[in-house]
């Protein structure tokens, strides 16, 4: 029976070109790439009723002889690529994209949980997504970092948006933070706009979420109105920041994140009630 085959390198995932500018992943009975004995494949849940494999290789693919197709052949006019995962949003359709994303953070979880935190022996999987210790027993499952993420409203025509120091591109985004131990995602929300921008928010409305497998993350989005203070950047943390009027908005995220879609959300919506 066919198996979709999700094969990292690193952080890049193993393309199969479909048609135009469309590509997938590998779907056939066997690994497209040779398996190593000591590599360990995943099972992961299985996308609508066909079943989900994942595992890494130690080299990206760079030609057909890299490459087992079920019958030995290389097909006339099929190609491969390695695909950086944040780019493979735009190549993939949604639900690939987003199974991706999920045997890549369970890939990163077992390459972080071969020793037992406790005891020091060797963890082994239990189920699908859990490990035992051999020797003491503990058990472990996969983590997830949780971020709030948050788009601030200065009347009907204006936003804060921030630039951070960690940045790769010149692009403005929003004010975002882990959810720190004890505290709820309302208080993360408030804390790290203070703690940013010197601001008071009020009006904080939950948006919507999103996973964020860069490496295992959860980012929790939601609009706020400004309530009171004045504009102090944390220079650790962001390289700028300022109220932007909606018909002069500086370079956006990218379409893939929920800052975007924020944003987008917020465009889109002129007569709401932000």
């Amino acid at each position: 029976m066919k198996k979709y085959w999700f094969v990292f390198c690193k952080d890049d995932l193993l393309l199969q070109h479909a048609e135009g500018e469309c590509y997938t992943v590998p779907l056939q009975e066997e690994p497209p790439t040779e398996v190593k004995p000591w590599t360990t494949v995943l099972n992961i849940t299985p996308l609508d009723g066909i079943e989900v494999k994942a595992y890494s290789i130690d080299a990206p693919i760079t030609s057909a002889s890299d490459i087992q197709m079920a019958d030995g052949k290389w097909p006339n006019g099929q190609s491969f690529v390695m695909c950086p995962l944040r780019q493979s949003y735009y190549k993939l359709p949604e639900a690939l994209y987003l199974k991706a994303g999920k045997c890549a953070e369970l890939l990163y979880w077992d390459r972080n949980t071969k020793f037992c935190g406790v005891c020091g022996g060797t963890m082994k999987f239990h189920t699908d997504i859990s490990k035992r210790c051999e020797q003491c027993g503990k058990e472990v499952w996969p983590q997830l970092a949780t971020a709030v993420i948050v788009l601030i409203h200065r009347g009907e025509d204006e936003v804060l948006l921030a630039r951070g120091r960690s940045f790769k591109r010149d692009f403005y985004g929003l004010i975002a933070g882990f959810v720190e131990t004890g505290e709820t995602l309302e208080q993360a929300v408030e804390r790290e706009v203070m703690e940013e921008t010197g601001l008071r928010i009020k009006n904080l409305r939950y948006y919507d979420s999103q996973p964020w497998p860069y490496p295992s993350g959860l980012m929790v989005g939601f609009h706020a109105d400004y309530d009171s203070g004045e504009l102090h950047v944390q220079r650790e943390e962001l390289k700028k920041a300022g109220w932007f009027h909606r018909d002069h908005l500086p370079n956006l995220p990218e379409k893939l994140s929920i800052a975007r879609r924020l944003i987008d959300d917020w465009l889109n919506s002129p007569t709401a009630s932000y």
